[in-house]
């Protein structure tokens, strides 16, 4: 099968296109035809050497990717929730190694949802990581509820369009940061408000919020905690909280903490009937042939994707 490798951590030319043998299911795994994958930062730092690469570099050949979409080809003795023909989507074995960029991904069916008949295969591997990432951050972790004043940062990247549409279901007043000319995109997501953090007085700010979103990381950190009220939390995806921030977290009364995605075929469920009654909508800004994933890797390092990035195999 054709898949990519990443041949030791580095910039793009480390992403070497191979044959490798066709995977084979084990008893509670799904073997699938993908059709389309998605692309996050975390798949650019983990080439670079950085974001999951330490859990996953004594695996060898070292495959990026875990976020997938096709249809069943075969299934174990034991799987019970698929079987030959459906087509799926899901986000596989995060944060180890999940071996996406390739034609053959076995996954556990416990990490599946069956794709939305309404939905395409390149929005169904678009909705999986990034989807996944905002649903847990927002409704099992943060826990918002209707009312709650929510500022999602990044609205216009992967998980912050996911995350604004996610807070206005739970009916959530939501604002998101973007620059000037994302500013339209991040109000057609639902947002209530929008803020220019290029232009934005955070040490002046005129509201507080329940729950800050961060996906940015640095000194975004410290611009969270100075909105976010006394008893509100900051979620930290990209950077996580270091213990000097987390102390300033503390002393304003508010819950700062790092939280890092898992893969869970239930939440793809809720993920998959939310798309399927048109509740949440993926943005995909562009679609890559698999001959083109370099440059599909250099898109998303320009930090100015709105939406998302996958690739067709």
């Amino acid at each position: 099968m054709k898949t990519i490798i990443v041949a030791q951590p580095g910039d793009v030319n480390q992403l070497i296109y191979t044959e490798l043998e066709k995977p084979t299911a084990s008893a509670d795994e799904v073997l699938i035809k993908v059709k389309s994958v998605s692309i996050n930062p975390v798949d650019i730092k983990t080439r670079r050497g950085n974001g999951v690469y330490g859990r996953i570099k004594a695996e060898s050949p070292l495959i990026l990717g875990w976020d997938i979409a096709g249809v069943v080809e075969n299934v174990g003795a034991a799987v019970s929730k698929f079987k030959i023909g459906d087509e799926v989507f899901g986000m596989v074995n995060f944060p180890g190694h999940g071996k996406a960029y390739a034609e053959y991904v076995v996954a556990s069916e416990n990490q599946l949802a069956l794709k939305p008949e309404n939905v395409s295969f390149e929005e169904a591997a678009a909705s999986t990581l990034a989807a996944l990432t905002a649903w847990q951050a927002l409704v099992k972790n943060a826990k918002v509820k209707a009312g709650q004043k929510v500022l999602v940062h990044a609205a216009a990247g992967g998980v912050g369009h996911f995350a604004v549409q996610i807070g206005k279901y739970l009916g959530a007043e939501v604002t998101g940061t973007s620059s000037a000319k994302n500013r339209d995109f991040v109000l057609s997501l639902g947002a209530d408000t929008h803020l220019d953090y290029h232009n934005y007085d955070w040490e002046n700010h005129p509201e507080e919020f329940d729950f800050v979103l961060d996906t940015i990381g640095g000194d975004n950190i410290d611009h969270s905690i100075l909105v976010t009220k006394k008893g509100g939390s900051v979620i930290s995806i990209p950077t996580g909280l270091n213990e000097t921030v987390s102390e300033k977290a503390k002393a304003k009364g508010v819950n700062g903490y790092f939280f890092l995605v898992q893969s869970d075929g239930e939440d793809m469920k809720q993920i998959a009937s939310l798309l399927e009654k048109g509740q949440l909508k993926v943005s995909l800004q562009q679609v890559f042939p698999f001959s083109e994933m370099k440059q599909a890797h250099l898109q998303l390092e320009t930090g100015r994707t709105v939406g998302k990035i996958t690739v067709n195999i």
